[in-house]
């Protein structure tokens, strides 16, 4: 019987929360800001918010915390709403900040009405520095103490457009002295004179996102506000907020990022990346983005489990990327549908096949993982086309492919013999004549031949061709955010090889988008998403394991 699975420290307290009767469920919410596309981080978070309130019969929202209308667009909401479906979660209600921007408007006329928030039209720069350091106090504003009449009439003529950007910012008014930064009466509204894009013109001045987030969580009587450790300063302040309001108790718990080996996530370095074009875009296979992922044929299977494995720490660390490609791997080995496809090739010649045989259909397995997958018919020939790799005219030790006078087994068909390479002037080896041994094919082998090598291979007369993308990893260190000068030196330069002409079996003609292929000896490949029109191409979403070249490396 498997030992079940211990209680992460955010069910702890959830479970605590319902036992005592604080809450009869729970309700969370995923509030991305739509600026940019959603990485394999944002994946831990929408895993782990969709999950309590699955596991604990609550719901989720999902929130756009759309507060920034200069860095904002539709595009974002609509890739954010793709990828948060795709994981496998629905959501009960779609909401937005800016639904909420009258009543933020109303609880900012009530810290004003309360004397707990005022109007300073001090700079950016004088704001700052009059915030002091984290050993030093701050400085008390000229206008902290602007009368409440004063501050209510200012605050509405901003609202009215009556004032240009900067001129002026609405401050909550705490205490420059504390030892929370935060704490140093904050800016919780700010102007700015740009098209939103859900409420157009109507609005000139936004709430900062510390104002707007717990306002918005108790709006939606969110129980438990997850959150990354960041956000640990920034509670206070969001527990002074609904306190002074004296709405809906909200509260915040704080869970450590996921930050991942060989690539950053940071949004604004993503966004360098695409912008200064070391990638095609936001969904190119090697970006960590859930776009990205997907485009690389990983599954929301293979990512909710990489989330679940990692599980939910109050600690920060750096994951490394080889757990999500086993995650992957795993996954796909049970999905993938077997097919065969050569990369470089080599022509073989069978000189004792008949020359009046046409293509004999030979018997593959789908996926022997998967014992309801049917069979497909692979045609077998004359002339064949294996691995250029897979033949060595003087090959060292344990090397158990194809040589002069050696023999192998082709998968699902027939053992082989080499008996001549053939070259052409310069010495090149340009195709090899080989015997096969009619009485030892796959599945009613009597030839009592045994032989260690199998190889894959594909039927010229017979071969459909398509371009193969080999994606790595991106970056050549482990962690370039951490690593001297600009993080973009550390890029790898051969994280996309293309094999332009690869030569495939003809199962793959009618290759689907919904489909996971494992390339025998290869991968896991998929269709790509953008450029499969004309032609197929295939992404490779990871590699197998390769033991014979760890064997050589260890030698």
């Amino acid at each position: 019987m498997s030992e079940e699975k211990s209680l992460n420290f955010i069910e702890e307290i959830i479970e605590e929360d319902l036992k005592s009767g604080k809450y009869n469920s729970i309700i969370t919410r995923f509030p991305p800001e739509p600026n940019g596309y959603l990485h394999i981080g944002h994946a831990k978070s929408i895993c782990l918010n969709f999950g309590l309130s699955k596991k604990y019969g609550g719901y989720t929202n999902l929130r756009f915390d759309d507060t920034n209308p200069v860095t904002e667009e539709t595009e974002y909401v609509e890739s954010i709403k793709e990828d948060v479906k795709w994981l496998g979660f629905e959501w009960k209600n779609e909401l937005f900040a800016s639904d909420y921007f009258e009543q933020l408007y109303a609880f900012a006329l009530t810290l004003i009405r309360k004397g707990l928030a005022y109007v300073d039209d001090s700079s950016a720069e004088e704001i700052a520095a009059m915030k002091g350091t984290p050993t030093e106090p701050g400085k008390d504003s000229p206008f902290r103490n602007r009368s409440i009449e004063e501050n209510l009439q200012l605050f509405e003529e901003m609202r009215a457009g009556k004032y240009p950007d900067g001129s002026r910012v609405l401050r909550a008014k705490i205490d420059m002295a504390s030892p929370n930064m935060h704490m140093r009466d904050p800016v919780i509204y700010r102007i700015k004179h740009a098209h939103h894009h859900r409420t157009a013109d109507k609005w000139c001045i936004y709430p900062m996102y510390d104002f707007a987030h717990g306002q918005s969580d108790s709006i939606e009587n969110v129980t438990h506000s997850i959150c990354t450790l960041e956000f640990i300063p920034h509670r206070e302040l969001y527990e002074w907020f609904i306190n002074k309001l004296e709405i809906f108790p909200s509260r915040q718990y704080e869970f450590a990022r996921l930050n991942l080996t060989y690539t950053v996530m940071s949004k604004r370095k993503l966004l360098q990346l695409v912008q200064e074009k070391y990638v095609e875009s936001w969904d190119d296979p090697r970006m960590p983005t859930i776009s990205g992922l997907r485009r690389r044929g990983y599954t929301p299977e293979s990512i909710r489990d990489f989330c679940d494995r990692i599980g939910v720490a109050k600690r920060e660390n750096l994951i490394d990327v080889g757990l999500l490609e086993f995650c992957v791997r795993e996954h796909l080995n049970k999905v993938a549908l077997r097919r065969m496809v050569v990369f470089d090739p080599l022509k073989v010649v069978i000189t004792n096949y008949p020359e009046t045989q046409g293509a004999e259909m030979l018997v593959g397995e789908d996926n022997p993982e998967d014992p309801a997958s049917a069979n497909r018919e692979i045609p077998f020939g004359k002339e064949l086309y294996i691995e250029r790799e897979d033949f060595m005219e003087n090959p060292p030790k344990k090397f158990f492919r194809l040589f002069p006078g050696g023999m192998v087994r082709l998968k699902h068909a027939y053992i082989i013999k080499c008996d001549e390479a053939i070259k052409d002037e310069a010495g090149n080896i340009t195709e090899l004549h080989c015997t096969y041994i009619p009485e030892s094919k796959s599945g009613s082998d009597t030839s009592g031949i045994n032989v260690k090598g199998t190889l894959h291979w594909v039927a010229v007369q017979n071969a459909i061709t398509a371009e193969v993308r080999l994606y790595d990893r991106l970056f050549q260190v482990e962690d370039p955010s951490s690593e001297e000068g600009d993080f973009k030196d550390y890029i790898n330069e051969n994280s996309l090889q293309t094999v332009t002409t690869a030569y495939a079996e003809p199962a793959l003609k009618n290759a689907k988008m919904n489909e996971r292929y494992q390339f025998l000896r290869k991968g896991y490949f998929t269709l790509d998403t953008k450029d499969t029109y004309a032609r197929l191409v295939f992404n490779r979403t990871v590699t197998l394991k390769d033991t014979w070249a760890k064997e050589q490396k260890k030698g």
